[in-house]
């Protein structure tokens, strides 16, 4: 949404959509389910904002102006917890832990299959899916994988599987999720998290295969390669499990220790 329409206007398109739908609703509902579905409205809008503290204000802002205003006086108080709960369904607090919701860029995965080929039907995991858009890059990438989506989040896991038919998305941890079987894989996660990504990846995953991270490092390793885009493009780093690189400090063109 954001990506057309200059920031705030996303947010107040949104806001006044959810009061629409809130103000419509309660002619036929109880006050209170009236506030549940202007508040999934709003959530669900939020997914489209481009930023994590930009969805925040997406999905947060029509509930806190419907209790400044004292609009919501036939509320019960029960009912504001549903505005948290529908946060918490799509955010959950391991989330936070992890990446919340950051998309991969289209054509952020162009070359990648040049730098770590893979054969025919090779299985190749996105852990942290999100809606999808990792997916989708993957798909461009390997369009003869078989490709398997990972997400906590079981509405964005839902939305996921609708964006993307032609993956398998299934609910759950990928800290938890065993990778032994994929040939790849691919996540977008946080600084902080790459080592236990290498630490996981190293453990499971068997010799050959590789991790892929958007933008992020593992720190103390360096890459077997390093996909550059245009300027002002994420760099995406390869690392083959169990081998050595080709040389030192390559990022794409040099030895170093692997995995």
């Amino acid at each position: 949404m954001t990506r057309w329409l200059p920031w705030p206007l996303p947010a107040l398109l949104a806001w006044g959509a959810a009061w629409l739908a809130y103000a419509g609703l309660q002619r036929w509902l109880p006050a209170a389910f009236a506030l549940a579905l202007a508040c999934a409205l709003g959530t669900a809008a939020s997914l489209l904002g481009q930023g994590w503290w930009r969805r925040g204000l997406i999905a947060a802002g029509f509930p806190l102006s419907l209790a400044l205003t004292g609009a919501a006086a036939g509320v019960p108080a029960w009912a504001w917890l549903v505005p948290l709960a529908l946060l918490l369904l799509v955010y959950p607090l391991n989330a936070w832990r992890d990446a919340p919701l950051f998309p991969t860029p289209r054509g952020a995965l162009q070359g990648l299959a040049a730098l770590a080929p893979l054969p025919p039907d090779a299985p190749v995991l996105d852990a942290g899916c999100g809606l999808g858009d990792g997916l989708i890059a993957l798909r461009r990438a390997y369009p003869q994988a078989r490709l398997h989506g990972l997400e906590w989040s079981w509405p964005l896991r839902a939305l996921c599987a609708l964006r993307c038919p032609w993956a398998r998305v299934r609910r759950g941890d990928i800290w938890a999720a065993g990778w032994s079987g994929y040939a790849l894989v691919y996540l977008f996660q946080r600084p902080e998290s790459m080592k236990r990504a290498a630490t996981k990846a190293e453990a499971e995953m068997a010799s050959g295969s590789w991790l892929v991270s958007l933008e992020f490092e593992v720190p103390g390793r360096v890459a077997d390669a390093c996909l550059q885009g245009g300027p002002g493009a994420k760099r995406v780093w390869l690392y083959r499990v169990g081998q050595a690189a080709a040389g030192p400090g390559r990022r794409g063109s040099g030895p170093g220790p692997g995995l």
